[in-house]
């Protein structure tokens, strides 16, 4: 009878004894900072999201107007001085952008004949746009064809380009697109290029390339491009412009 009386009172004390310890341990958790809860990273993003930076426009050469994905790209070797491409950018413009499968490259060929001024509207055109990205550049070099008096007389001497920005007056103050442009006047040149307006066709897909002189209408290009899929890479020439004929420009 002993053991029944002793065995219970030890059991109560035990129980006692535990309570008042797991309220103690409660009581000291309960002020303790509570740690972050660790999510995963669909958790994270959907509370967190990181701003997806919005698409910029080209920084820099090479100059392109149209789908960046385009298979084919136009390379037209110009000059801003050259009446003949002065003529064809608008008819260029509106065909690449009828033509989402075809791009459109800048590719500077002042000639000699239109210095200094040549030279000059190349370095307006590409400070414009090395300060406020692609579509300015090509801004730029539309508003220069529609000022300037062609053939080397340039830009009228009163009038200035509207807008210009800080950054590109800094541009034009330095000689850094003057580098650019005897770049790509000699690539020019060791291309065999020596008329404006000349079109390198290129297929990005095969790597291919065909050279046509002299600007060039829709359907010849759409021709041309035609051959350039099959494989065809001889060099010819704008029927509608041959580079004989083309009077003021270097051969």
């Amino acid at each position: 009878m002993q053991v029944a009386r002793f065995i219970p009172s030890r059991s109560v004390a035990l129980v006692a004894v535990l309570l008042v310890v797991a309220l103690i341990a409660a009581a000291w958790l309960g002020t303790q900072p509570q740690a972050p809860i660790a999510k995963d990273a669909s958790t994270s993003a959907e509370f967190n999201p990181t701003p997806t930076p919005a698409p910029t426009s080209t920084a820099g050469p090479p100059w392109r107007y149209g789908r960046d994905d385009a298979r084919f790209t136009v390379v037209e070797y110009a000059d801003l001085e050259c009446p003949f491409c002065r003529a064809y950018f608008a008819v260029l413009k509106q065909w690449i952008d009828a033509h989402p499968e075809v791009n459109w490259q800048w590719h500077h060929l002042p000639l000699t004949t239109h210095e200094p001024a040549a030279t000059a509207n190349a370095r307006l055109v590409e400070c414009v746009g090395e300060a406020g990205g692609r579509a300015a550049f090509w801004q730029a070099v539309e508003w220069v064809y529609a000022h300037t008096r062609g053939d080397g007389q340039g830009l009228p001497e009163d009038l200035g380009y509207p807008g210009i920005t800080q950054a590109a007056q800094q541009c034009l103050d330095s000689d850094h697109p003057d580098a650019l442009i005897r770049a790509q006047s000699a690539s020019a040149a060791q291309e065999g290029i020596k008329v404006t307006p000349t079109l390198r066709l290129q297929d990005r897909q095969s790597g291919k390339t065909l050279v046509l002189h002299g600007p060039v209408e829709g359907d010849a290009l759409l021709s041309a491009i035609d051959l350039l899929a099959a494989g065809g890479t001889t060099e010819t020439a704008s029927k509608e412009m041959p580079a004989e004929s083309l009077g003021d420009m270097p051969r």
